[in-house]
């Protein structure tokens, strides 16, 4: 395990970067599902996937629902300018082979999807799936699959873009290897000052866990940040949440098994800096290709498409290269007024104002209970930390 070198920190410069990355975890926070939204789709999940396991058509007797994308993964985040959440389900019949064209299947689930006289009136078709649109809340996207044969993981198949072929992929045997990922613990020094006080042996401390640990947030933060970037191009280029989500969970196992971190901001920085390390660019015919694998099936490239459209290509390496400069500055930025300014501009000016609405209203509370200081260097706060000075309570407002 390695210590990579790291410009030297002070406590204070420490109790800073752990507020930042606070920050960025209540953002995370602010971007998922509230407790109505996601009951609210579980049931209307569950009752979708008995009426389609109902059906009387023999395409469909062996048939099961279940989740998959981001809602799975645990990855999803509020898409920015609406409220509606993406779900996207697997609708999974065994006992089928390669030979029933996908259009069949497809309509098929459509068909049956017609027969409730609700579902019929909120369905969408789209290109390989159905929508169910539940307007201001989320939608449902589900799509056909058959096992495929060929693979051992338990793979399976899913029309092409086209609906001609079938696609290898294998949604449930990714999210097992993402939660096998995501549970890495980073090892990281208590402090950066007393490692190099004491050169001679210092003992790593598991991380101190955020809610739903560094990898998903790193994944839901670059996704927030990708829908930022592109928000005003017209062109469809920004990448794929599973391109990034791939490369994201590639970067932090291998940053995690070879090195020890300062703390939080220095995983989530060098998880970000080492993904583009994972694009391979196999021949293929005879030509380079562009390849991100999905590495729970043989044949799956999700970044299929930038192989047709050199233009993602570019999209790509131009937002991850502002990513990388925005949330490294946000680890070495001085001064709170600073880092929300980097903030809105990255993450979204709401999104950020309303974060720090509510910690204001945290430190007002902690104002009135006595709990709140002045640390030398990075503000009001809720935490002790050295050089800090007691505020006392405001009877401004008669409290």
């Amino acid at each position: 395990m390695n210590q990579v070198f790291r410009p030297t920190l002070n406590d204070t410069a420490i109790q800073r970067r752990a507020q930042v990355f606070t920050i960025l975890e209540e953002i995370c926070q602010d971007l998922e599902w509230t407790q109505s939204q996601f009951e609210r789709a579980r049931t209307s999940y569950e009752a979708v996937a008995d009426w389609l396991a109902g059906s009387s058509d023999p395409l469909l007797a062996s048939l099961h629902v279940y989740l998959h994308g981001s809602g799975a993964l645990g990855t999803s985040i509020k898409p920015i300018g609406r409220d509606e959440f993406d779900v996207d389900l697997i609708s999974f019949i065994s006992g089928l082979g390669p030979e029933v064209a996908p259009g069949r299947l497809k309509a098929a689930v459509g068909a049956r999807l017609r027969e409730h006289s609700y579902y019929a009136t909120i369905l969408d078709e789209k290109k390989r799936c159905w929508r169910l649109d539940y307007a201001g809340e989320f939608h449902l996207d589900i799509s056909p699959t058959i096992a495929n044969p060929r693979c051992f993981n338990g793979g399976e198949f899913v029309p092409d873009r086209i609906m001609r072929n079938w696609h290898a992929t294998n949604p449930r045997a990714y999210r097992a290897l993402f939660d096998k990922r995501a549970e890495l613990m980073p090892r990281m020094t208590q402090s950066i000052i007393a490692m190099q006080k004491d050169s001679a042996s210092v003992e790593p401390f598991p991380i101190r866990q955020s809610v739903k640990g560094i990898l998903r947030r790193t994944v839901q933060l670059l996704k927030r940040h990708r829908d930022q970037h592109f928000l005003e191009t017209v062109e469809e280029v920004a990448p794929i949440s599973v391109v990034i989500t791939t490369l994201a969970m590639k970067s932090y196992e291998m940053c995690v098994q070879r090195h020890v971190f300062a703390d939080e901001l220095e995983v989530l920085v060098d998880t970000i800096r080492l993904m583009p390390l994972f694009i391979e660019r196999p021949l293929e015919n005879g030509r380079q290709i562009y390849a991100v694998w999905n590495e729970t099936t043989q044949g799956e490239n999700f970044a299929e498409r930038w192989n047709d459209e050199p233009a993602r290509v570019n999209a790509f390496y131009e937002w991850h290269a502002k990513a990388l400069a925005d949330f490294e500055a946000l680890r070495d930025l001085v001064g709170l007024d600073t880092i929300v300014g980097t903030m809105k501009d990255s993450l979204g000016d709401k999104l950020v104002a309303r974060t720090m609405n509510r910690r204001m209203e945290t430190l007002g509370d902690s104002r009135k209970s006595g709990s709140l200081v002045l640390g030398a260097g990075i503000g009001l706060t809720t935490q002790k930390a050295a050089a800090s000075t007691p505020v006392p309570k405001n009877d401004f407002f008669g409290d």
